[in-house]
């Protein structure tokens, strides 16, 4: 009976995603190969040596995935809350006994062994999500149903953040994706994007003076980004004022416009006092929709246009006071702010001339001049991608995106045809995860994002990292396989 219950098991099993992930970590090595690689070539082969030791990861990593492969998934199911809360008291525990390493205490040490639990909390979190969700009755329409998802989300990441992790804790952020798929609004996606809109608006142009040294740029700019977003949600959310919003947006711009005119030909005075005037009748009125008409969105959505100026206007003070130095010098070179390639901008500038310089095809295996000489620091672990422009050039490099990206689509589409709320959940979540790292760490080597350290997913150097995604994945494979026979 058990012979046949595996057979059926590995008949079930996705062969094609495991294809990928085989790809992948092999490729991986072959990377880390070159990244690690100077001009001897015993020393790829070493004992102790960065390849070495991720075949040995490598293998550890392949044993705890098909392990993983043969247990119930019930088992993950209705073991989520416990292994949540077993990693939560992992990660406070990392907080006090984590050594300092390179100014993070995130790992911690076992002898030889470091792990990060930041890497297996991802796996915990997504499993508890899925299990919050596929729960009877349990439907993302109320105040306590989006407290209690994002109260799930935010935990791990604050724990994470004390641990000086910032990137490991924005990981976690992916997870709303998958919520999205199960009627989590868009509205938190928005608030997210107007967030980066006002902190960009804030930084790039504060102290730059327009029209003749008049006019304060970042809130003439900033103020008309909070209008056009409070308008849209207006437009989206109000009741039937599409209309009325077109009004509303036609009359501030051609009031603007005269102002401008009066500026340039007139009297020169503070434009930007005009679009603080025009955001303060637009919030006045949507006041007084809520008190006319009883509705709270009109209250809500003033409450978003006054929050974005408070977050604007306090976006200084956290920048100057909350992020640390080495956070604001890798902001600011990111933004263009700052040009420090000898300081916090060498990583990036020395990772984009190591890419450059494999042209289209590449410079070849172990043939990376940038590499070789050790140029990239990370360049076997968060900046690996540099490795792969440089040996295998353009070509190279948009193969291996669109390995990540057949990976991502082929998960997305097993998460949907799971047969249960849990399966569809901790899919989305795997797909999430995997996107939102890919996307970080090729815009942070190629400078379009600041540097915040997560590995490529698969790639990376290091057991924590490809242990964990391995987890993650694989109990998504399991799960996949049993979607129509829970006793398999």
């Amino acid at each position: 009976m058990g012979s046949k219950r595996n057979e059926s098991l590995w008949k079930s099993i996705d062969w094609f995603t495991i294809a990928l992930y085989l790809i992948l970590i092999i490729a991986g090595w072959f990377a880390i190969c070159g990244a690690t690689y100077s001009f001897d070539a015993t020393e790829l082969v070493a004992a102790g040596s960065r390849p070495m030791m991720q075949l040995i990861w490598m293998g550890l990593g392949l044993v705890i995935a098909f392990a993983v492969l043969m247990v119930n998934p019930r088992i993950f199911e209705e073991g989520a809350p416990i292994f949540y809360l077993l990693m939560l008291g992992l990660l406070l525990v990392t907080i006090f006994v984590a050594p300092d390493i390179k100014g993070s205490h995130s790992w911690l040490v076992i002898g030889p062994l470091r792990l990060q639990p930041a890497e297996f909390a991802k796996v915990a979190t997504a499993l508890v999500l899925a299990w919050q969700c596929n729960k009877y009755g349990f439907e993302i329409n109320s105040f306590r149903s989006y407290a209690t998802l994002i109260g799930i989300i935010f935990i791990p990441i604050l724990m994470i953040l004390a641990q000086s992790e910032t990137g490991s804790a924005l990981v976690f952020f992916a997870l709303f994706l998958a919520l999205y798929r199960e009627g989590f609004s868009g509205l938190f996606m928005g608030l997210g994007f107007s967030a980066v809109v006002y902190f960009v608006g804030a930084l790039v142009l504060d102290g730059v003076l327009w029209l003749g040294n008049t006019t304060r740029a970042d809130v003439l700019v900033v103020g008309n980004a909070v209008q056009l977003f409070t308008l849209g949600m207006l437009a989206i959310y109000g009741k039937r004022m599409l209309p009325l919003v077109l009004k509303i947006g036609a009359a501030g711009a051609l009031l603007q416009l005269v102002g401008l005119l009066v500026n340039l030909y007139l009297y020169p005075f503070d434009l930007s006092w005009l679009t603080l005037g025009l955001l303060a009748t637009l919030i006045g009125y949507l006041l007084y929709l809520s008190l006319s008409q009883y509705l709270s969105r009109y209250l809500l959505i003033a409450g978003f246009a006054l929050g974005s100026l408070g977050f604007f206007y306090s976006t200084s003070y956290v920048f100057d006071e909350i992020l640390e130095p080495h956070q604001q010098v890798r902001i600011k070179v990111a933004l263009g702010i700052e040009n420090d390639l000898r300081g916090k901008g060498y990583n990036v500038d020395q990772s984009k001339i190591a890419i450059g310089s494999g042209g289209l095809w590449g410079k070849g295996f172990l043939e990376g001049t940038q590499t070789k000489l050790n140029y990239v620091p990370e360049q076997d672990t968060d900046f690996i991608l540099c490795t792969v422009g440089e040996e295998k050039g353009f070509v190279g490099t948009t193969l291996l995106l669109l390995l990540y990206g057949t990976l991502i689509l082929r998960l997305a589409a097993l998460a949907e045809r799971q047969t249960s709320t849990f399966g569809r959940v901790y899919g989305y979540s795997v797909a999430s995860i995997l996107l939102f790292h890919l996307f970080i760490n090729v815009g942070m080597v190629i400078g379009l994002i600041p540097v915040i350290g997560i590995p490529l997913p698969f790639f990376s150097y290091g057991g924590s990292s490809l242990w964990g995604f391995s987890f993650l994945l694989f109990i998504f494979l399991g799960i996949d396989a049993r979607r129509h026979n829970k006793h398999l």
